[in-house]
């Protein structure tokens, strides 16, 4: 990765997509629960950043593809750290739902 590749922000409509075309894989938005109800990306579930301990409770499989996001992507970027040290192995920020461009769904 060059210098510039610092930099680049992750694209979450292409995270969405790789998401759709990937077999079993999960959709996780790391905001709070209220942030989560005023509107996210339909079939995500819910897993706030403060609660990423519980992540074996929700995804019992640690090979599970894991596709997060969040509102800008530094929530994001700090629950994939908290997952790999948690023993997750395909896990992908996918940046912040800010940029996303499809159809958000409230609960």
């Amino acid at each position: 990765m060059g210098l510039f590749g610092l930099f680049k922000r992750n694209d979450i409509n292409e995270g969405v997509e790789q998401y759709k075309n990937t077999n079993a894989a999960v959709l996780l938005d790391v905001r709070t629960r209220e942030e989560y109800s005023e509107g996210h990306i339909e079939k995500s579930i819910n897993l706030p950043l403060q609660e990423i301990k519980n992540a074996p409770k929700v995804i019992k499989k640690k090979d599970t593809p894991l596709f997060v996001y969040c509102h800008s992507g530094a929530r994001s970027a700090n629950a994939v750290n908290h997952l790999k040290h948690m023993g997750y192995t395909n896990v992908t920020n996918i940046g912040g739902i800010i940029h996303y461009q499809g159809n958000i769904v409230t609960d």
